[in-house]
């Protein structure tokens, strides 16, 4: 008999999760019957839902089956679930996904929680298709360092562009700097937003990477070229807001005079097309044009403490929980 370690929601998150906010809880779980597996995996911390009162934690794994009476899923397969946080699940397969047949043993299968999972999906088809950079171009990106905006700064660079990121520390600039942006600078450290933005490129952007909203997507605005693209991928600034949103300033005459488009996503929208995303990345990722950094949280009974981490920011890469 197995089992199962969760992680559920005791309360909706009031402002930032705190501790108390989690619960874990154990679960026996029964025989599988045939068709089933019970996978056992890495866990990666998601994005913060509506999630009902009780519920098991959303997020993704890379699972690998320790039983099965299913042929189409042996012993020791690897595979992605959406499973939530639990150390062990049962499955008939419909909900999991195998890693790429051609995974190098060289790279670890975590990256498909990272640059060649989602994160890496959302950057890929997010830039490439919303903002449709051209060689010379200059793309800004804030929250530069975490997992999705270090890839688009990369795929930015393959592409022939002038690459700007911002990011939270110092640590994370270094690290920018190392994977290759062009100018890199500490939101939180900067005198002026407005002057560090035009210090980094005077003549302005031509594609804007939108991770985080507010006052930095404020500042920014003015300062998008004509015929500028701005991605929407996030708004980090008002995650941890209770339900009424803070207002911002007009934003229609820049855009109308100015002549720029901006368009947010949900990569879901590219699924039947996912194969191909990975596949680059992969290629990328092997020929050494795209880097990666994962910030490892080991053990599952740490796994709030690294989700509530990552919403303060402080992964640099992927952030991942190694059971």
């Amino acid at each position: 008999m197995v089992v199962a370690k969760s992680w559920t929601m005791v309360q909706h998150f009031q402002g930032a999760p705190k501790p108390e906010d989690f619960k874990l809880v154990e679960k026996k779980l029964p025989p599988l019957q045939a068709g089933g597996n019970s996978p056992r995996f890495h866990v990666a911390p998601y994005s913060r839902r509506t999630m009902k009162e009780g519920d098991v934690m959303i997020g993704s794994q890379v699972a690998r089956i320790i039983e099965s009476k299913n042929s189409a899923f042996p012993l020791g397969g690897y595979y992605l679930g959406n499973l939530g946080w639990t150390t062990h699940s049962i499955s008939n397969g419909k909900d999991l996904r195998p890693l790429l047949p051609e995974w190098p043993e060289s790279l670890p299968r975590s990256l498909a929680l990272g640059c060649v999972g989602m994160p890496g999906l959302t950057a890929y088809f997010g830039f490439l298709e919303i903002c449709n950079p051209k060689p010379g171009e200059v793309v800004l990106i804030n929250c530069a360092a975490g997992a999705v905006g270090s890839v688009v700064g990369q795929i930015a660079k393959i592409k022939g562009c002038k690459v700007v990121g911002a990011a939270g520390s110092d640590d994370k600039v270094k690290y920018l700097k190392e994977i290759g942006f062009d100018v890199a600078f500490n939101y939180k450290t900067v005198s002026s937003l407005d002057e560090a933005l035009k210090k980094a490129s005077p003549e302005g952007y031509d594609c804007y990477f939108e991770n985080v909203g507010g006052k930095f997507f404020d500042a920014t605005l003015p300062q998008m070229k004509d015929f500028g693209r701005i991605s929407v991928c996030g708004a980090i600034s008002v995650y941890n807001e209770d339900d009424v949103l803070p207002s911002g300033p007009c934003v229609q005459p820049a855009f109308i005079f100015k002549q720029l488009r901006m368009e947010g996503f949900l990569v879901h929208r590219w699924t039947d097309r996912f194969a191909e995303g990975q596949k680059q990345l992969l290629q990328w990722l092997l020929e050494g044009k795209v880097k990666y950094h994962e910030h490892v949280t080991k053990g599952f009974e740490n796994m709030p403490a690294g989700f509530m981490g990552m919403l303060k920011g402080d992964n640099i890469g992927k952030a991942i929980i190694q059971v």
